[in-house]
């Protein structure tokens, strides 16, 4: 199965280098998607403009692919599957929910001059940087892609209900599956509310999987597209 691997804030699509062979090696095509603004110097770039790409690389995709987003990007995983529903098998969403109509996209630190920086390690610490040491920390922040204003503020527009009928993966890295069913039930994560099939995976892991652990997050992603 092709499976599409959207990276969150501050990542280009190097972010998954380490799990792209581990899905080869399980039978799947995994296509990173080059997010405009995220690697190519575009700091004009919109939300509209990642979702374009994300839809172009769904519809050259070969069959209905597994959508992956991570992080904020599980919002525009989640964009792209109100969009093309009919051609999604199955939906992951690696460390985050999606937000539903009519919030920002990832209005989440300072803005400065267009751009949206890597705010440093400080809004990370504990379970969510756990798991890197600080080589890796260093490694990250050095490579950090600053997003453009016009993503990181894209109002998410959502209008095909077909969206609740593609089943939902959510991996659960920093938090526990008992702690993210807790979050849908008390209405904190409404699409996922409504969406009709949804498992809960967990991975021992911090928020970026795809570099401490790509062999297991490899295997969940395997796993969710036989469920597809």
């Amino acid at each position: 199965m092709d499976i599409l691997l959207i990276g969150g804030l501050w990542l280009d699509a190097s972010a998954w280098d380490d799990v792209v062979p581990e899905l080869e090696a399980l039978g799947h095509r995994p296509v990173p998607i080059a997010l405009p603004g995220q690697g190519d110097g575009a700091t004009s770039a919109t939300l509209d403009d990642q979702v374009a790409a994300v839809l172009a690389a769904l519809d050259a995709a070969s069959g209905k692919p597994l959508v992956v987003g991570h992080s904020a990007a599980c919002t525009l995983a989640w964009l792209a599957v109100d969009a093309r529903p009919e051609k999604v098998a199955g939906v992951v969403l690696i460390g985050g929910f999606p937000w539903d109509d009519g919030k920002l996209y990832a209005d989440l630190f300072e803005i400065t001059d267009g751009v949206m920086p890597f705010p440093g390690w400080g809004p990370f610490e504990g379970p969510d940087s756990a798991d890197l040491d600080e080589q890796a920390k260093d490694a990250f922040a050095a490579a950090a892609v600053p997003v453009p204003e016009g993503v990181a503020r894209g109002v998410v527009r959502l209008a095909d209900e077909r969206r609740f009928d593609v089943p939902v993966t959510v991996v659960c890295p920093e938090f526990t599956p008992a702690q993210a069913q807790q979050w849908i039930d008390a209405g904190d994560v409404p699409e996922l509310a409504r969406a009709k099939h949804v498992d809960l995976v967990d991975l021992d892991a911090g928020h970026w999987p795809m570099f401490t652990r790509p062999a297991e997050l490899a295997v969940v992603l395997a796993g969710a597209a036989r469920s597809a």
